[in-house]
């Protein structure tokens, strides 16, 4: 037997040994929560369905929640988020305004052809 005596204790965490557990994560809802919703599938499906111009800027906010999450930027990410899902809001009210003022247009015109046809 050998008396070398006990091993040595690890290296702190972050020291490059690699023994030592990682911290715990912080307390409050802190950066280890993860990544706010990018909300991607919405901008996508704003932009194919609603208003293209809106939809687009939707997606360019939407790709840049991951890109400033992963340089630590959490307040950026978290501000991207929350335009991305301001511009998706406004893509879909945009979408129902023209719609409503395409269908008044076209109820106006069926109205006016049935009037001049009676008339004629």
């Amino acid at each position: 037997m050998s008396d070398a005596g006990p091993p040595p204790p690890p290296p702190p965490y972050g020291s490059g040994g690699g023994y030592a557990a990682p911290p715990p994560p912080p307390l409050g809802g802190g950066a280890a929560a993860g990544p706010p919703d990018n909300k991607l599938v919405w901008s996508i499906l704003v932009t194919l369905f609603c208003c293209l111009p809106f939809g687009i800027v939707a997606i360019i906010k939407s790709a840049e929640v991951n890109s400033k999450w992963a340089a630590g930027d959490v307040a950026g990410a978290n501000q991207a988020a929350a335009d991305a899902g301001k511009w998706i809001k406004w893509s879909v009210i945009v979408s129902i305004i023209a719609a409503v003022i395409g269908i008044v247009f076209w109820i106006l015109i069926v109205i006016l052809a049935a009037s001049s046809s009676s008339n004629g």
